[in-house]
């Protein structure tokens, strides 16, 4: 019993070895990470359409529960730009920016991605992440960087203008663009620059003027706080927020409030497909930044562990004034390279995020939303990589025509059509792999008993006797597609009078493979042509076992391929096959 919660519940197995090393390592941590969250959740609040505070407060109660049940050392959870944009995207279709209808809906979907996310946990669906492909989700990702970044240009440049895709952002930021507010354009441009700066040029800068390692990484990670101080004095100090320049304006000064999502069946019947989308983005980003920091330590993570995390999070930012949240690449990153050793450093991170939301909040009244704008640009920028198309068009087609079509309905006709159609076309690219299996006619390797391909290998073959290695198990997608390899291949006029089944790469056969099978066998026993089967796998010649298939065989069974080689040809008929 006491395993079964210490599964559910990790917290109760690393923190019995809790020591103050550990408590060290990830005091300084959560020192960095605060530091660089603290411009980051107000910024990712903004680019979600809600009040900056939201941002504070979706870093702080679901950073707690998930150091409680997540099973990563270093992921940081919060919000983050692609979840952010999703956000907007599902909730500016119900309610207009800053009213409490379009808070009341950000909460309702937080509730409802923590109770999708926290079902598959449950139940053990982690694996149905695996259906999205890395090529489509790079796709994803890539557009989704592309539309933040031009969706973030009308507040560098303190215009009005909006938009869900590429085309209406750049319309309505060309139709507005006379309306630029020249102070706050020059306010966003030498934020943007000094932020990329600081990304590439200020930790060599300060290694080379003698800066130790930390001190320089410390330095590089708090330059957007850097800028926010700066350019909020400048604000303050010239009185620019008279002159036109957008501001943050008031922000609460309190802990994270209690909270209440809705529950109209009508309203969760509207969020149902962008909650759920959110969670399969979410926990496909989550899990691998997870699984990629995890591995450099030789640690663990539970995928459906990971969901139960993850949906914890995701209802605390429900019932505390947050929205949807997920771990972050970038903050993760920070964390681990810090020196993380739990969990217990995000816990620790939200102590001083909660510092923050009670103390710090009058100090950003003057900070422009220019700089916010800056922070998210520099950010996302980061995200986008239009080198998969290259890499994909080079390697497989298919890919490629899965990623450019992601990226350009993504571009074209916002981020839900862009995430479902990469979620249809993963699945339809798994389908039409499945479906056209790799199935290759072997010969026998002379002087071994090893079979290779006769197109790549010079082998011995006898031409009474073809022997065709299934690289995939057959089930209902593929198994027409063998029924007519085989028929062609045995066509009228061939001198074939044996077809082995070569089957050591067949994990499964199901219901309907095995009823082509069937047929298989009987179309070849009126052709007086024999079927066997080679190697095949324990499990899969059990479910065989229980049926009549094998009764019926016309052929034999063979425990190596080498046996049915020696069988049915004999080295006396071989020939060499060049």
């Amino acid at each position: 019993m006491l395993d079964l919660v210490r599964r559910y519940v990790p917290v109760l197995d690393w923190g019995r070895r809790y020591d103050r090393n550990a408590f060290s390592n990830d005091m300084i941590a959560a020192v960095i990470v605060t530091i660089m969250l603290i411009p980051q959740s107000l910024a990712y609040a903004l680019l979600a359409g809600l009040p900056p505070e939201a941002g504070i407060y979706a870093s702080i109660a679901p950073i707690i529960l998930y150091a409680i049940f997540g099973t990563s050392r270093a992921l940081a959870v919060g919000p983050v730009a692609v979840v952010s944009l999703m956000t907007a995207a599902a909730v500016g279709q119900i309610a207009e920016t800053g009213t409490m209808g379009y808070a009341l809906a950000a909460l309702t979907l937080a509730m409802l991605s923590g109770a999708i996310l926290l079902v598959m946990g449950i139940f053990r669906l982690g694996f149905l992440a695996n259906f999205l492909s890395h090529p489509v989700i790079a796709g994803f990702i890539t557009a989704s960087g592309i539309l933040i970044a031009s969706s973030q240009l009308k507040h560098i440049l303190g215009i009005s203008a909006g938009g869900h895709t590429l085309v209406e952002i750049v319309h309505s930021l060309v139709t507005h663009v006379s309306e630029t507010n020249p102070i706050t354009l020059v306010i966003g441009v030498v934020a943007t620059a000094f932020l990329f700066w600081v990304r590439k040029g200020l930790k060599p800068l300060l290694r080379k003027l003698g800066a130790g390692p930390r001190l320089a990484d410390i330095a590089t990670k708090a330059g957007p706080v850097a800028a926010v101080f700066v350019s909020t004095l400048a604000v303050w100090w010239l009185g620019l927020a008279e002159k036109g320049v957008k501001i943050v304006g008031d922000v609460p000064q309190s802990l994270p409030p209690l909270t209440m999502p809705s529950f109209s069946p009508e309203l969760l019947t509207t969020l149902a497909v962008p909650a759920l989308l959110i969670s399969i983005i979410g926990f496909v980003e989550s899990i691998s930044v997870a699984q990629t920091l995890a591995a450099k330590k030789r640690q663990r993570i539970d995928p459906d562990q990971e969901l139960i995390g993850l949906g914890a999070a995701n209802l605390g930012a429900a019932f505390t004034g947050g929205y949807p949240v997920t771990g972050g690449f970038a903050r993760s990153v920070v964390n681990f390279d810090a020196g993380a050793e739990t969990p217990a450093a995000g816990a620790f991170t939200a102590m001083g995020l909660a510092i923050a939301a009670v103390a710090l909040t009058p100090l950003v009244y003057f900070l422009p939303t220019a700089t916010l704008a800056a922070t998210i640009v520099v950010a996302v920028l980061s995200l986008v990589d239009l080198s998969i198309l290259k890499k994909t068009w080079g390697y497989s087609r298919a890919d490629f025509v899965a990623v450019a079509a992601t990226i350009l309905l993504t571009l074209g006709f916002g981020v839900e059509v862009g995430v479902s159609a990469g979620v249809v076309l993963s699945i339809g690219l798994h389908l039409y792999k499945t479906s056209r299996p790799h199935v290759a006619e072997v010969g026998l390797v002379p002087g071994t008993q090893h079979f290779r391909n006769i197109n790549r290998h010079a082998v011995e073959t006898h031409p009474e006797l073809v022997t065709l290695r299934v690289d995939e198990s057959l089930y209902f997608v593929n198994a027409r597609f063998l029924e007519d390899l085989i028929q062609n291949r045995v066509a009228e006029g061939s001198r074939v009078r044996n077809v082995v089944l070569m089957c050591s790469a067949v994990n499964e056969i199901d219901y309907s493979a095995l009823e082509s099978l069937e047929a298989i066998n009987r179309r070849l026993a009126d052709l007086g042509i024999g079927l066997h089967l080679s190697e095949v796998k324990g499990p899969v010649m059990d479910r065989l076992k229980v049926t009549h298939f094998l009764d019926e065989l016309n052929g034999k069974v063979f425990l190596a391929q080498y046996d049915a080689w020696v069988a049915l040809a004999g080295a006396a008929g071989s020939k060499a096959a060049e």
